[in-house]
């Protein structure tokens, strides 16, 4: 069976009987009706039954219709309130309406059809109105959940680029920059961060934000390399529209999103010397103008940029403008190479790979020594983003549960300690005599031949041009084996 919707409820007071009546008859067809002859009914059954909307007569003997509605509109403001009356004073109405909130004034003698319309008209009102508050309640919690979950993202962020969540070993060179970025990181002075291309300058970047009091305003980030000077005043600063061919609508530059919080501007030491003068007067003035725009407006942001190139060489060049660079570095942090901190190494790997399993949904059970060993030989000249990327490689490559050596780029199972140099001048620059030059070179060809085919020796000397035999000869004259990681010859 189909379930009948409720009517809505309608409370008729009047103390005339055939008044009473003759309102219950008409509205009986389209609503549920309740009666009361006075205001101590109506009350009574306010109190048991919920009403949509109150019908009373103005003129009755204990309390006149105005003052009931009044007492109803305190206990239940969600109930619609109609007054009947045969009267018209101006004073009545006047109370009616600032009083006891009334929806509308029905005067006798009334007709039927305009009755049940008007009544309609309340209860409907009464709906949208309770429909509103649930509305209202809904976007409350929305707008508290929602707020709710910016500050989880917000802790969540904070967490993640806490110092001692940067990843490194207890020993590492990076806690020399971590206490560093512990001491300037709640003092609002600009950072210029110089390393080599892949180093993590945007995590320190990072670091020095969510760990100052500007953490919970804006992070935003521009990367200034390779940009033309009008493309870059549009990102950082702005534009309005029509000011340039394109420019179709008006754009909030980063330093105004930007705006209590952090800008991060990569690769600074890219940016042109007529670009230079603009930045310098954006960081003197604190203030910006859109392009297209005359109206100025201030900015409280928080400048840290980086850099891969030596600024100061750059100032002494004249490429750079000395002003602008002591703007920039009120405190200059150098972070080092990969190549100089390979004590990180196996940690970096280690949770690389952490990162990578959890996105491919592809498990393994970590490095094999070897595969580590390799890797602490290599100079990785693109830093942490090369070791990042060759650990994600090795585990979209890899079949057995263990990442190997032989899952590696040649070129990191061809390093050694010393493949920073050039393998000519390394040669050059090694100890002993010819023959024990070529023997070390021989040695460190078997090695890397051998983990590519993971130990088969068989395909190694099959790649090699050697015999079985001969090639168990050289690995016997050299003492190599598996677990073997030295260059040097052993006699």
């Amino acid at each position: 069976m189909t379930a009948v919707a409720s009517r809505p409820a309608v409370l008729c007071v009047d103390d005339e009987l055939r008044s009473l009546e003759t309102l219950e008859r008409t509205l009986d067809d389209d609503f549920d009706v309740f009666t009361a002859a006075n205001a101590s009914e109506a009350l009574s059954v306010l109190e048991s039954e919920s009403v949509h909307v109150i019908l009373c007569d103005q003129r009755m003997p204990e309390r006149t219709g105005v003052d009931l509605l009044t007492e109803v509109r305190e206990r239940w403001p969600q109930v619609g309130r109609l007054i009947l009356s045969g009267y018209t004073e101006s004073e009545d109405i006047i109370r009616g309406l600032n009083d006891a909130g009334i929806f509308q004034y029905i005067t006798k003698p009334w007709h039927p059809d305009n009755l049940i319309s008007t009544v309609r008209s309340a209860c409907n009102m009464v709906s949208f109105q309770q429909e509103n508050d649930l509305l209202n309640m809904e976007m409350r919690l929305t707008e508290m959940e929602s707020e709710s979950r910016v500050q989880h993202k917000r802790s969540k962020l904070q967490q993640s680029f806490r110092l001692e969540g940067i990843k490194r070993h207890e020993n590492s060179p990076l806690n020399a920059v971590c206490a560093q970025v512990e001491k300037i990181a709640p003092f609002d002075v600009s950072v210029l961060i110089s390393g080599p291309s892949g180093a993590g300058k945007e995590l320190f970047a990072r670091a020095l934000h969510y760990n100052s009091l500007r953490a919970d305003k804006p992070f935003v980030v521009e990367n200034c390399g390779a940009m033309p000077d009008e493309l870059l005043a549009s990102e950082l600063f702005g534009h309005k529209r029509g000011s340039f061919t394109g420019a179709i609508t008006d754009h909030v530059g980063l330093f105004e999103q930007a705006d209590g919080g952090t800008i991060f501007l990569d690769e600074i030491g890219e940016i042109s010397p007529a670009f230079q003068v603009k930045l310098l007067r954006v960081l003197q003035e604190r203030e910006i103008r859109r392009l297209g725009d005359q109206q100025r407006r201030k900015i409280n942001v928080r400048v840290i940029a980086s850099t891969n190139r030596d600024l100061e060489e750059e100032v002494r060049a004249g490429r750079f403008r000395q002003d602008l660079y002591f703007r920039l570095a009120e405190v200059p942090m150098e972070l080092p190479a990969l190549s100089r901190r390979k004590i990180d190494i196996p940690v970096l790997a280690n949770h690389f790979l952490t990162l990578a399993m959890s996105q491919f949904d592809k498990q393994v059970n970590g490095f094999s020594d070897e595969a580590l060993t390799c890797m602490a030989r290599y100079h990785w000249p693109g830093n942490v983003r090369e070791l990042q990327n060759e650990v994600r490689r090795m585990l979209v490559m890899a079949e057995g549960d263990t990442l190997t050596a032989d899952l590696l780029q040649s070129r990191i199972l061809r390093a050694s300690p010393e493949s920073e140099r050039g393998e000519l001048e390394l040669l050059a620059n090694l100890d002993g005599t010819l023959k024990e030059r070529v023997e070390m070179l021989e040695k460190r060809i078997l090695r890397e031949t051998l983990i590519r085919h993971r130990w088969n020796k068989s395909s190694a000397s099959l790649e090699l041009g050697l015999s079985r035999v001969g090639l168990r000869s050289k690995l016997e004259r050299y003492d190599l084996d598996k677990g073997d990681i030295t260059d040097r010859p052993k006699h």
